[in-house]
């Protein structure tokens, strides 16, 4: 496993530290404004899957590749709902560092 600390790009770096503390405020602080999401394909609103997904039921990212200087991953994902599955995560990040789309699904 990568220690979220060492990974490449600062931007998915907070975003994984975020996810793992399940510090809303954190994860909402690294969005770009009307920033938007995928999950196995299909368009999703960020906050309403992120409150089923990650907030409500402790997810957590471990993860265990990077590619693509740091914006892609593969993460063993877990949370309270599904148990543990791979995932792959991908990364669209602005010129000043905020994720403008991620999309995630399963590896």
């Amino acid at each position: 496993m990568i220690d979220p600390a060492q990974l490449a790009d600062p931007t998915v770096r907070a975003f994984v530290t975020a996810v793992n503390a399940g510090d809303r405020s954190a994860f909402e602080a690294v969005l770009a404004p009307g920033a938007t999401m995928s999950d196995d394909g299909s368009d999703r609103d960020v906050t309403q899957w992120t409150e089923k997904e990650v907030f409500s039921c402790n997810g957590h990212m471990s993860v265990v590749s990077e590619s693509d200087h740091g914006r892609s991953l593969v993460v063993d994902y877990r949370n309270d709902t599904w148990g543990e599955m791979r995932t792959a995560w991908r990364f669209d990040v602005t010129a000043d560092g905020h994720v403008n789309r991620f999309e995630t699904g399963q590896a």
